[in-house]
């Protein structure tokens, strides 16, 4: 593995990347003779710690990589950064090895605000690259404090499948909705113009959580933009379960944008589940199958 640290990619702190900071680029390989499909490869990889990239290989044409930390998760303080680049036609998979924990933040001292901790991607896809962010649900503990920011701009013809989801904590050990603030934000911009600002923020201050949440543990949204992702919202239109009454896992979607005509190649789903277990096997059943073919190799096949 050859580490590589580019200005461009991630801001230096004396020469080096700050803590918590990685970036990553992939590029596509030139095209061999025998391959029907040119090859992605990843072309920068750098991190400090408590960041960990790995780059394992896969059976398909695209990329991966997946992040870790030391520790398993997040604590009061801790402000990774992610920067990835997808150059030209290039396809590329990012994931988490595990949960993304964030542990429980310090109680402030009168006068202080609380901490916490707080998570950033910044991506930039290529002409005719595809993205796509699978990262396992976010699990805050209890008083956990916790924000993150999600933004990938997009050239007008490139594609980006993201997945943001987060759980209800861990409720077996009585921490359901437990947790003192959870705020994401995920920011798609095409060709430079902001397209999707989508936020979502749970704060006990405005009402008690575990009321408000009702039966659900798990909720995930699910943004597939481009013109690669067309077979999965095709899938998604003809698969979208009818609403039914007390049901354990409830999806909701939602097209966005459209030209002239009303046409958009770009969609929303949110889908709200009653366990952990179901809401991920609700996600599977949307992206494996497409994401099979976008990859060609089955980035679940081992998870979940």
């Amino acid at each position: 593995m050859t580490f590589v640290v580019r200005d461009h990619l991630a801001p230096l702190v004396g020469g080096r990347l700050a803590p918590g900071e990685g970036a990553l680029a992939f590029r596509r390989r030139a095209s061999g003779s025998a391959e029907a499909v040119a090859k992605t490869v990843v072309e920068t990889v750098t991190a400090r710690g408590p960041t960990k990239l790995l780059t394992p290989k896969n059976h398909g044409h695209g990329a991966w990589a997946f992040v870790a930390s030391f520790g398993g998760g997040l604590v009061d303080g801790d402000r990774p950064k992610l920067t990835v680049d997808v150059h030209e036609g290039a396809t590329a998979l990012l994931g988490t090895q595990s949960s993304t924990k964030i542990y429980r933040a310090k109680a402030p001292v009168l006068g202080e605000a609380a901490l916490g901790c707080h998570q950033t991607l910044d991506a930039r896809v290529a002409s005719g690259a595809t993205l796509v962010v699978v990262p396992d649900p976010v699990t805050c503990f209890r008083d956990a404090r916790y924000a993150q920011e999600s933004t990938v701009a997009l050239a007008g013809d490139a594609s980006l499948l993201l997945v943001d989801g987060l759980t209800s904590g861990r409720s077996a050990r009585g921490e359901r909705w437990a947790f003192a603030r959870y705020a994401s934000r995920v920011r798609i911009l095409r060709d430079g113009v902001l397209a999707v600002n989508d936020a979502v923020v749970l704060d006990p201050a405005q009402g008690e959580l575990a009321p408000r949440m009702g039966r659900f543990d798990t909720l995930i949204a699910v943004f597939a933009v481009g013109p690669k992702l067309a077979p999965l919202r095709a899938r998604a239109l003809a698969t979208a379960p009818a609403l039914a009454r007390r049901a354990d896992v409830v999806q909701s979607l939602s097209v966005l944008g459209g030209d002239a005509k009303g046409a958009s190649d770009a969609m929303l789903l949110r889908i709200a589940a009653a366990s952990v277990e179901q809401g991920l096997l609700a996600l599977r059943a949307l992206v494996a199958a497409p994401l099979n073919e976008l990859l060609g190799d089955n980035p679940f096949a081992r998870k979940w």
